[in-house]
């Protein structure tokens, strides 16, 4: 027998026998920290967080309160289609398993569900119950990786999760979900593609280029853009650091400043996350030294020539592993506010380590007495507390604008979707 694979295979299973002793055996303050304790929605539980459930949504016009950033997930048993890197269900690659069982937790998702498909959208349904009628979340398909050939890598796809699965699931719950299309530009169909999931009613595309391995300069992605400048269709793309879905692990796609191809040809672009997460190149120096993410969205949204196309997406913002400079930035910049759009990035609110409340407090952008009301909404409804602690934060007079929150007005195009 190989002594070098049979150690590795020990510590490997080790580690996961030490993940599920943590699971068990940690205090409960330690477990809290990663754990969803997935009660009730807010609409079957009488508790604290209600009167600062109803603040958060004062003032907001629910029918304009779309989440812009929200995943589906899945294994695809019910036929839906849906992928998960098989490392993520096997023992021997302990951190890849930590992460889907952190992520399905999030979720809510029961390791002895009947359908971890099923589960994981009843959740979700569930959740969105708490919030007014009007009020939408815009659930995300997620193509594969594929090579610069076009070839489809599925040793490099973290998740997989049909534009078909995603377009049935917001069809089948029109009044609460809507869907974002995801099509590697490679593909030899992409333009067909497109044209299909336009016609199903996506109302934009997703990329992530780092994970799929698309670099926004390739010249194969003019047509793409083209179509997508013609029908207006928003394409939402990551940039900065990604940690959730590796993939490919293409970091350097995910630079800021390449989406200026998209919109130099006129497409709009919403940077997902504003970038918030990691370091990029300063392309623009000529030495290329390495600059925070965020600094070079900043730039790219102080250039007059892309007011009119560039928006940026909050979801994932005010995470615990963003720095304070970035939250007081997204604050302070009250002329972006009409630029920025709501998001959740579902299921990850679900994630209690990401959202540390005290972090917040302790960078003065949330008050002390604030804090125990809006804790209590994060076991009941994570989409109720991400949305909760945006309306809260303030950097004295400042805070989110409602602009932010009316996001529905970005997603209106020539074709009548809406």
């Amino acid at each position: 027998m190989n002594r070098g694979f049979n150690r590795r295979h020990l510590l490997c299973c080790g580690a996961t026998a030490a993940m599920g002793l943590f699971t068990a055996l940690a205090p409960q303050p330690a477990q809290a920290m990663w754990r969803n304790p997935c009660l009730e929605p807010l609409g079957r539980a009488g508790m604290l967080g209600q009167d600062t459930w109803a603040q958060a949504l004062h003032g907001l016009d629910a029918a304009a309160l779309w989440d812009n950033h929200a995943h589906l997930l899945g294994t695809g048993d019910s036929g839906s289609g849906c992928h998960i890197h098989p490392d993520m269900q096997q023992g021997w690659h302990p951190v890849e398993r930590l992460r889907m069982l952190v992520i399905m937790n999030a979720a809510c998702v029961e390791r002895g569900a009947a359908s971890i498909d099923q589960a994981y959208v009843q959740r979700l349904i569930n959740l969105t119950h708490d919030f007014p009628s009007g009020a939408r979340w815009l659930l995300y398909a997620f193509d594969h990786a594929l090579d610069d050939a076009g070839t489809e890598r599925p040793e490099h796809t973290t998740f997989h999760v049909p534009n078909a699965y995603a377009a049935s699931v917001a069809n089948q719950h029109a009044q609460r979900f809507a869907w974002v299309a995801s099509i590697h530009p490679y593909r030899l169909d992409a333009l067909a593609r497109l044209d299909a999931a336009l016609v199903q009613g996506a109302l934009a595309i997703k990329w992530l280029p780092s994970a799929m391995n698309i670099d926004l300069r390739d010249a194969r992605l003019a047509p793409f853009y083209a179509r997508l400048a013609a029908t207006r269709t928003p394409l939402i793309v990551h940039c900065g650091e990604e940690r959730a879905a590796p993939g490919a692990r293409r970091d350097d796609l995910g630079n800021p400043l390449l989406v200026r191809a998209a919109l130099s040809v006129g497409v709009r672009v919403i940077v997902a996350h504003c970038a918030s997460l990691g370091h990029a190149l300063d392309l623009d120096a000529r030495s290329a030294p390495r600059r925070a993410a965020f600094d070079l969205f900043a730039r790219l949204m102080d250039e007059p020539a892309w007011h009119d196309l560039l928006l940026g997406d909050i979801s994932g913002v005010f995470q615990f592993n963003r720095e304070p400079a970035v939250w007081r930035a997204v604050l302070q910049r009250q002329d972006w506010h009409a630029r920025l759009l709501h998001g959740s990035d579902y299921p990850l609110p679900g994630v209690p380590l990401l959202h540390q409340l005290g972090r917040l407090v302790q960078a003065g952008l949330l008050h002390e007495d604030q804090r125990a009301g809006v804790e209590a909404l994060r076991g009941h409804n994570p989409l109720a507390f991400d949305l909760a602690v945006k309306r809260s934060l303030r950097l004295g007079n400042l805070r989110l604008r409602d602009e932010v929150f009316d996001t529905r007005r970005h997603f209106r195009s020539t074709t009548g979707r809406v």
